[in-house]
């Protein structure tokens, strides 16, 4: 049944840039170097081993001064290569490390792309931060965009001790983004809607309200089924892609990290960080960009 989910997500979620847009290669110290990087001291380059026998690309990008640091799943149609300079936008202004990588398939990963393996390459990369780095998991933040919602809340279940979770453009699950279903069906894949409720630090929610790939009705619902909210941003005109071009985007996401240090830990349970009623109503989008080819 499993290998069934696996075989559906990759036929319907999964469209890594072809060609990549970078690649790796070991110096003659045997050091990994990633091309299109200029010479940053801060900068980490790993290939790591998952679980299941594939080799995935990650990047660390230090803060000198970080109090948290953010584990970055990042969107389909997308790699690494693309996203070099919102990480150096977010480093800079939120004042954190940054952790990116490429799931199994997508740009120098190897391996094939399945929901599966996202879950495998997000435990690798987690445990990269743990054993290299030394990183406790209350310093943690996950952030997943779009398709890297799905193993962001798969390992936010599994941790309870995290820090945080940001959910940007994110889906309920793959079958609800083509219809709007009731019910949760075995052969779905990113089954978030189940997995939400057993993330127990605190949910910031990002989603455009005129994004056409994931309805903002997947956001909503996502937030109120958070246990513990903090406060949504709801990016008016926002899409699927550009909320990051938005001045409210950063200015709330600095909000939310500045509020997550004077949060602790130990001190959860409260139903909600904040408030916030200002949810708006949207319908059902079939838009399938996100989930087939046309």
């Amino acid at each position: 049944m499993g290998n069934v989910t696996s075989n559906v997500a990759a036929k319907f979620a999964f469209f890594p840039p072809d060609p990549p847009t970078y690649d790796v290669h070991r110096d003659e110290e045997g050091k990994v170097v990633f091309s299109g990087i200029n010479a940053d001291k801060n900068v980490d380059v790993h290939l790591l081993d998952t679980k299941c026998g594939n080799k995935i690309v990650a990047t660390f990008w230090k803060h000198p001064s970080a109090r948290f640091t953010l584990l970055y799943s990042h969107g389909n149609a997308a790699d690494l290569g693309q996203m070099q300079e919102l990480f150096i936008e977010l480093r800079a202004h939120l004042r954190v490390n940054i952790m990116g990588y490429d799931y199994s398939g997508y740009g120098a990963s190897t391996g094939k792309p399945s929901e599966f393996n996202t879950y495998h390459d997000i435990e690798a990369v987690f445990d990269c931060l743990k054993n290299e780095y030394g990183i406790k998991q209350e310093d943690v933040i996950l952030y997943g965009q779009s398709v890297g919602s799905g193993p962001t809340l798969h390992l936010a279940s599994r941790l309870h001790k995290l820090r945080a979770v940001v959910l940007h453009s994110a889906i309920l699950s793959g079958i609800r983004v083509l219809y709007p279903v009731k019910m949760t069906f075995w052969f779905d894949i990113f089954k978030n809607i189940d997995k939400i409720r057993h993330v127990s630090c605190p949910v910031l929610v990002i989603h455009g309200t005129s994004d056409d790939i994931v309805d903002c009705s997947h956001g909503k619902r996502l937030w109120e089924l958070a246990k513990e909210k903090y406060d949504p941003l709801w990016v008016q005109g926002g899409g699927h892609c550009n909320l990051e071009t938005f001045p409210e985007y950063i200015k709330h996401l600095r909000k939310f990290v500045n509020a997550m240090e004077k949060h602790s830990v130990s001190k959860r349970g409260k139903p909600q960080l904040g408030s916030s009623t200002s949810i708006p109503e949207s319908k059902h989008n079939r838009c399938l960009r996100f989930a087939r080819r046309s």
